[in-house]
């Protein structure tokens, strides 16, 4: 391998870890659904490995078109930009909703007392809640199914900018080798770079979930920390 090489791979395992740490939407959903749905660890990765290949290989097909037709870099960075929004507000937008749909269900699950008194002078208490547990079971599989598939639509509009001037240094040149390996470099980084972000903290959490607070309020507050991710794509750039 020769040092030119050698540094342009250097460069690109060290962008695509930046780019992942400093952009929170990259790991914050994954970690937040897995605790609040218990996702178990092999479900966890799996799922965050389908959206970081649906996002990393988005970016590589515009990337690929922009460097064989000539004149396509302005224009890119438009639809880099346009999908950026995109992505940004369905994140929002998505944790908006399950924000919501975690509180009202705290609420509606929200345990609590009735007294009876069947004649006998002695009345006597006891606590239900107003959800039964058959339906719950049938209402949360059902979403367990189709969130992942939201965060991958979602992932797939993200943009991934740093792949972009990284894929194309290489194909100006004419070496399909070079942009191969830049490619695989980056996907391998950010794919690492999350997984790692991910199952560390997911580990962490173990202990605070056990919260009963956490347990009836976990849904709302993953909710609520998937749509700050979005808020701040939006806002902050981030």
């Amino acid at each position: 391998m020769d040092q030119e090489l050698a540094i342009l791979l250097l460069s690109t395992v060290s962008v695509g870890a930046v780019h992942t740490l400093v952009g929170p939407d990259h790991y914050v959903p994954f970690i937040a659904l897995s605790r609040s749905r218990g996702w178990k660890l092999p479900k966890t990765v799996a799922i965050t490995t389908l959206c970081a290949i649906g996002h990393i290989l988005s970016a590589v097909i515009l990337g690929v078109i922009a460097a064989s037709v000539g004149g396509m870099l302005a224009r890119l960075e438009i639809i880099e930009s346009v999908r950026g929004n995109i992505a940004a507000w369905l994140l929002t937008a998505f944790g908006f909703a399950y924000c919501v749909w975690g509180i009202r269900s705290a609420i509606r699950n929200n345990k609590h007392s009735h007294f009876h008194d069947h004649g006998d002078g002695d009345p006597h208490a006891h606590e239900h809640a107003h959800r039964g547990g058959h339906s719950h079971v049938h209402a949360a599989s059902n979403r367990k199914e189709l969130t992942p598939w939201l965060l991958f639509i979602i992932f797939v509009f993200g943009p991934c900018e740093p792949l972009i001037p990284l894929i194309m240094y290489p194909a100006v040149e004419h070496s399909v080798f070079r942009t191969v390996l830049v490619t695989c470099a980056f996907g391998v980084a950010t794919l690492a770079t999350m997984l790692a972000v991910v199952v560390s903290s997911s580990f962490g959490l173990k202990k605070i979930s056990r919260f009963p607070l956490f347990e009836r309020y976990g849904n709302a507050a993953a909710g609520g920390l998937i749509c700050s991710c979005g808020l701040a794509m939006t806002f902050l750039g981030l």
